[in-house]
């Protein structure tokens, strides 16, 4: 292989290598100072715009911190006048909440008061209604026991009728005199009714019977079952119908007691469903002339045969009623005869006591004319008698004074 000598033109393409290297780095610098330069400018001018801007923005910054400054003293005056306003308002309002509280605390006060004395008057009643009662709680207590004694006594047959019997003879006791009733008599067939009331005209007496049959009436109660009570009613009414014809044979005699018989029944209770639930056994003792009566009924007939008796005294005594007003019109009489008498003294001595005021009046009269005299001078000579027939005229000298008297009568 041959070789060529290359070495100008390897020369010359490094010298143009070099220039062109230069030269583009030439250019690069200046584009470089260019774009440099143009930076500088355009941070100087951005720098100015920024300077601008930011004393334009300072200037709304102050403008608006005055704005803001002439707000906040428009702010604090009116919040000043705000506080005024409610200060005025919060005494004005503490007034008003001070004048309520006071009305309210006095109205309270009064209201406390009433209340207080109305729970004082409602402790006190309450008080007396507990006290009522604890006393109703013992009399229910008493009568409890009572109650018991009564069972007790009502639990035998021979007192359960002397209970009947004591409670009617008191009754009767009670409402009618000594002398007008009997207990336990003895009639002309032997037997003896429990009781007899004398009847007024001499007409004769009522009989009352006590013996009431309690032991089918307390069946009757203490039957569980209806058919037990029907059972008990049945032997309640044979026994109060057999008691009712033996006491319309034994006790109603004609001419010797009344032709209607009482049949007492020592409970009202007892008497009320009798009448309630045994209508026929009334009417059948209305038939046979025994009339059922319980404790009030023999108090309203014995109260009714009282008053019949004591009619029956007064026309007894009527005759010694009627002497008795004949001496007083003869008393009478004999008082209008002094009456007239002391009038005609009274008028008499009337006729007296006006002549007497009559003279003192004419002494009063005389009294007065004496007081009212006439003096005259010493030297008259008029001449006058001492004394009239008539006695009306009197003259009296003495010294040199003259004293006329004249009496009219």
């Amino acid at each position: 292989m041959n070789m060529i000598d290359m070495s100008p033109i390897g020369l010359d393409i490094t010298t143009m290598t070099s220039t062109v290297i230069t030269v583009v780095v030439g250019v690069l610098a200046l584009t470089i100072l260019v774009l440099l330069m143009f930076s500088i400018r355009r941070a100087g001018q951005m720098r100015i715009e920024h300077e601008m801007e930011t004393a334009r923005r300072e200037a709304a910054a102050e403008a608006r911190l005055s704005e803001m400054l002439r707000m906040q003293s428009e702010m604090q005056g009116r919040i000043t006048a705000m506080s005024e306003v409610f200060g005025n308002r919060q005494a004005e309002l503490n007034q008003t909440i001070n004048q309520r509280l006071d009305g309210m605390t006095h109205r309270i006060g009064a209201t406390i008061s009433e209340q207080t004395k109305s729970t004082h008057e409602n402790l006190r009643r309450l008080q007396e209604r507990l006290a009522i009662i604890d006393a109703a709680q013992n009399n229910i207590q008493s009568l409890a026991k009572d109650v018991v004694g009564l069972q007790a006594i009502l639990s035998n047959k021979q007192t359960r009728g002397a209970f009947g019997q004591s409670r009617m003879e008191t009754i009767v006791a009670d409402g009618l005199p000594m002398g007008a009733y009997s207990f336990q008599p003895t009639l002309s067939n032997g037997y003896r009714p429990d009781c007899t009331i004398r009847m007024p005209n001499g007409a004769p007496p009522l009989v009352v019977d006590a013996k009431f049959p309690l032991e089918a009436w307390n069946s009757i109660r203490e039957a569980g079952t209806p058919d037990l009570k029907k059972t008990a009613g049945q032997q309640f009414r044979r026994d109060i119908e057999v008691h009712i014809r033996d006491i319309a044979e034994k006790y109603l005699i004609t001419g010797e007691t009344q032709d209607m018989a009482f049949l007492f029944v020592p409970s009202e209770s007892i008497f009320a469903e009798i009448h309630e639930n045994f209508e026929g056994v009334v009417q059948k003792a209305h038939r046979q002339r025994v009339v059922i009566v319980s404790p009030s009924l023999l108090m309203l007939s014995i109260q009714v045969i009282q008053a019949v008796l004591k009619d029956q005294r007064m026309r007894e005594q009527a005759h010694l009623i009627q002497g008795e007003v004949v001496h007083l019109m003869e008393d009478l009489a004999r008082l209008d005869e002094r009456t007239r008498k002391l009038q005609g003294h009274f008028l008499a001595a009337q006729r007296d006591v006006d002549m007497i005021l009559t003279s003192a009046d004419k002494l009063n009269k005389r009294g007065a004319r004496i007081e009212a005299m006439e003096f005259e001078a010493a030297g008259e000579t008029k001449e006058e008698p001492s004394e009239t027939p008539s006695g009306k005229a009197v003259e009296s000298r003495t010294g040199f004074l003259k004293l006329r008297v004249v009496d009219e009568d």
